[in-house]
């Protein structure tokens, strides 16, 4: 008790954004040696910067990592929810309305 662990299993919700999603970096991150190429504390992404989901996968059965396409910089960079912003509002919403066919009253 008290390890300051993440309680929450994300994948038992559905995912907060899809494929083709634009997003905003929330915050600054430095590659922790997962990325290759570059050195360990290099900047991957600044906080502000904008790109598109990619894909969607999952880290340890537990989290939903998200492929982001910083087109700006060139990379793919894996992602966690926390880390990003939705600049589609109708996707930041976790819903999409589908249009039906008319109904008559």
């Amino acid at each position: 008790m008290g390890l300051g662990r993440e309680q929450e299993v994300e994948i038992h919700k559905p995912p907060r954004f899809i494929p083709g999603e634009r997003v905003r970096a929330r915050l600054h991150v430095k590659n922790d040696g997962t990325y290759a190429g570059k050195n360990i504390g290099e900047n991957l992404v600044r906080k502000g910067d904008e790109g598109y989901v990619r894909d969607i996968g999952t880290f340890l059965q537990q989290f939903y990592i998200y492929a982001v396409e910083w087109v700006e910089h060139g990379t793919i960079v894996g992602m966690r929810a926390r880390e990003l912003t939705s600049l589609d509002n109708a996707a930041a919403c976790g819903t999409a309305e589908i249009a039906g066919p008319p109904t008559k009253e």
